[in-house]
């Protein structure tokens, strides 16, 4: 994505997908492997918010504030992460409004 390649990107993630869907399916996945897919849909929120598509990368990131705001023990790490969803769903309103 930094590289302005937003295509290779985005099949990099679709690839991601599957194996993050596998990592979340136990009952109680691990921090690491939360914390994988949570990267996974951060990723892809913010290419999304490049790419103007403000409503779809909301979803992304309400995704990640949800996997946060009940992830139990809480850790400065997860509280971080969660402090970091919210901040993208207010960009992501604010677009949203202004558009």
């Amino acid at each position: 994505m930094q590289q302005k390649k937003s295509a290779e990107a985005a099949a990099l993630i679709v690839k991601g997908e599957a194996m993050s869907q596998r990592l979340l399916a136990v009952p109680q996945p691990t921090l690491a492997a939360t914390e994988a897919a949570s990267d996974l849909d951060e990723l892809y929120g913010r290419m999304l918010f490049s790419n103007r598509n403000y409503g779809w990368a909301r979803l992304m990131f309400q995704k990640n504030l949800a996997r946060w705001r009940y992830w139990k023990p809480k850790t400065p790490e997860t509280a971080e992460r969660l402090k970091a969803a919210e901040k993208e769903i207010a960009d992501c309103d604010r677009n949203l409004s202004s558009g």
